[in-house]
């Protein structure tokens, strides 16, 4: 449920900050200048889809919360909350999916836009597997988690499409490959 508004506001105007929670030590030990890597992501994803999210316009100061966890702690949210008794490689908790979202925009200067979640071991076996940087994986899943959280989606045919022109979009910005490129 995404609206479109055709109001431009710069990035200078745009306060957007991503809280990082390091729950396990192999991300740093991973990951060379983590947080830089996390701006990145961020900056690129608000350069190619800040104009087409109706609310990151109103003038607030928007945030994510971004857990870099492992495979139990996601494990037992993809059990508790999606049913899936399996660990994934990255779970997205969006506040715009909230009924009182509109709301919430209307009366707080300060809003937070939902929480990912990245399991070390699964995103590192994936990366692994697929022959890509242990970085360029982390970001891709850093840019998926965070369009959740602007209310992207790809549960259907046109919302994959769209979900994955943008990643394909926001990762190339970032010196990425395409991911789904076979």
């Amino acid at each position: 449920m995404r609206k479109k508004q055709n109001v431009y506001m710069s990035k200078k105007m745009l306060k957007f900050e991503i809280f990082v929670d390091v729950q396990d030590k192999r991300w740093e030990d991973n990951i060379a200048h983590l947080q830089a890597l996390i701006e990145s992501s961020k900056n690129a994803l608000l350069e190619v889809v800040q104009n087409d999210v109706w609310f990151l316009n109103k003038p607030k100061n928007f945030s994510i919360n971004l857990a870099l966890s492992d495979d139990k702690t996601v494990h037992a949210l993809n059990k508790e909350f999606r049913k899936i008794d399996k660990p994934t490689n990255v779970l997205s908790f969006a506040n715009v999916d909230d009924e009182f979202f509109e709301a919430e925009l209307e009366q707080e200067q300060d809003i937070s836009l939902g929480d990912v979640i990245v399991a070390f071991e699964t995103m590192a076996s994936q990366a692994e597997e697929l022959e890509v940087p242990f970085k360029d994986h982390f970001c891709h899943l850093c840019v998926h988690g965070m369009l959740h959280i602007l209310g992207y989606d790809h549960m259907k045919d046109d919302e994959r499409s769209e979900m994955e022109a943008l990643e394909i979009a926001i990762l190339k910005k970032l010196g990425i490959d395409n991911p789904y490129q076979e």
